[in-house]
C-alpha cells in the first residue's frame, strides 16, 4: 500500500511539500467520509461501510490502508478509529464544517425539478 508520501511527488505537485501530500490522500475517494465518519464513532469494517452508502468493499479496505499507513487511523477495540494525529487533524478541519454550514445558510435554495 502506497499513501501520497511527503517529499515524493504525489498527484498534481511534484514538489513534496507535506501539504500536497496530505491534499493528495485527503483528496481520494471516500478518504474524508471515512475520517468523518470515524470521528463520529470507532467502527467495524461493516459499520463503516454501512455508513458510508455506496462504498466498496474493495475501495474501503485501500482507503483503510492508506490511512493506516498515514497514521491517520488505528485498530482498537471497537474497530477502526481515529489515532491521535488523526483527531488531531479533524479537529483543525471543524472550522471549516463550521464556514460550510454558514455559506450553505447563505445560498439561494435550489429550484424544484
Amino acid at each position: 500500500m502506497n499513501f501520497p508520501h511527503p517529499g515524493d511527488p504525489v498527484r498534481g505537485s511534484a514538489s513534496g511539500r507535506p501539504i500536497m501530500a496530505l491534499l493528495d490522500l485527503l483528496g481520494r475517494r471516500w478518504s474524508l467520509r471515512v475520517l468523518w465518519e470515524l470521528h463520529q464513532a470507532p467502527a467495524s469494517f461493516r459499520e463503516l461501510q454501512a455508513r458510508c452508502e455506496g462504498l466498496s468493499p474493495s475501495v474501503l479496505n485501500t482507503r483503510l490502508g492508506e490511512l493506516r499507513e498515514a497514521r491517520l487511523l488505528e485498530n482498537g477495540e471497537c474497530g477502526y478509529q481515529l489515532s491521535p494525529v488523526g483527531l488531531e487533524l479533524v479537529q483543525r478541519c471543524l472550522p471549516l464544517a463550521h464556514w460550510a454550514e454558514e455559506w450553505a445558510a447563505q445560498l439561494p435554495p435550489r429550484p424544484q425539478k
